[in-house]
C-alpha cells in the first residue's frame, strides 16, 4: 500500500481499534501466480506475536485454504485487507485558503503473514465459540453453542477450515486531509461531523483526532 508520510498510522492502538472496529475484512492469496479472495470476520489478537495475530474460518469447498501449503513453500505471504471509515471530500468544504481538488479520505489496515490451519479441533471449537461470543456481544438474548449438541457441532466444524495468521507486517494508512491547513481540515471535519450517513460520520471523527494531533 502507498503510505505517504503524512498519511501514516503507526499508533498500535489505532490500528488495533480499526482492525476490531471493522473486522470483515478480505483475505487475499496469490499461489501459482493466481489471484484468490474470500471475505471472512476475523479476530485479531495484538497480544500474540510481534504484530499480533489473526484468528478466521472459511467453508472447506472454498479452495483457497488449499493455498496456504503452497505459500509456504513458495516463501510468500497473504494479506488481509481491513477497510475502516471513507468519505468522498469536497474541495468546497475546505473553505477559505489554498486551491483544492476532490479527493477521498480514508483509513485501511494490510495485515501480511503465512496462514496455518488449525488441525485441533478443541482448538477449532474454541475459535469458533470466540468468534460468536464477540459477535453477540451486547445482543438480548446472547447466542451461543452450547445449546447445540456434539453431533452438530463436530459436524459443523468438519465443514470448514479454521486457521490463524501471525501478524509478520503490518501497513496503516489513514488519509485524512493532514497535508491541509489547520483551518481547512476543520472545516472540512466539521461537515463530516454533521453528515447522516454513518461511515461518513465516522470518517469526520478520525479527521477530529487528527486534527487534534495537528495541535
Amino acid at each position: 500500500m502507498y503510505v505517504p508520510e503524512a498519511f501514516r498510522l503507526d499508533d498500535p492502538q489505532r490500528i488495533a481499534a480499526v482492525v476490531r472496529a471493522h473486522d470483515f475484512a478480505l483475505l487475499v492469496t496469490a499461489a501459482d501466480g493466481v489471484p484468490q479472495a474470500t471475505h471472512l470476520p476475523f479476530m485479531y489478537d495484538p497480544e500474540a506475536g510481534e504484530h499480533g495475530t489473526l484468528l478466521a474460518h472459511m467453508a472447506r469447498p472454498n479452495p483457497q485454504w488449499r493455498d496456504f501449503e503452497k505459500l509456504a513453500a513458495a516463501g510468500r505471504e497473504a494479506l488481509v485487507i481491513f477497510q475502516g471509515p471513507h468519505s468522498y471530500i469536497s474541495p468546497t468544504w475546505y473553505g477559505e485558503g489554498p486551491p483544492n481538488v476532490p479527493t477521498w479520505n480514508y483509513v485501511a489496515v494490510h495485515a501480511y503473514g503465512l496462514p496455518k490451519v488449525i488441525e485441533e479441533p478443541e482448538r477449532v471449537r474454541a475459535l469458533l465459540d470466540r468468534l460468536v461470543a464477540t459477535q453477540e456481544a451486547g445482543l438480548d438474548p446472547a447466542w451461543s453453542t452450547a445449546g447445540l449438541t456434539e453431533k452438530y457441532v463436530a459436524g459443523m466444524q468438519r465443514g470448514l477450515v479454521a486457521f490463524e495468521i501471525p501478524v509478520s507486517r503490518l501497513e496503516a494508512k489513514a488519509k485524512l486531509s493532514q497535508n491541509k491547513t489547520a483551518a481547512q481540515l476543520a472545516a472540512a471535519t466539521a461537515v463530516l461531523e454533521a453528515a447522516e450517513a454513518p461511515l461518513v460520520r465516522q470518517t469526520g471523527a478520525w479527521m477530529r483526532r487528527a486534527l487534534e494531533d495537528k495541535g
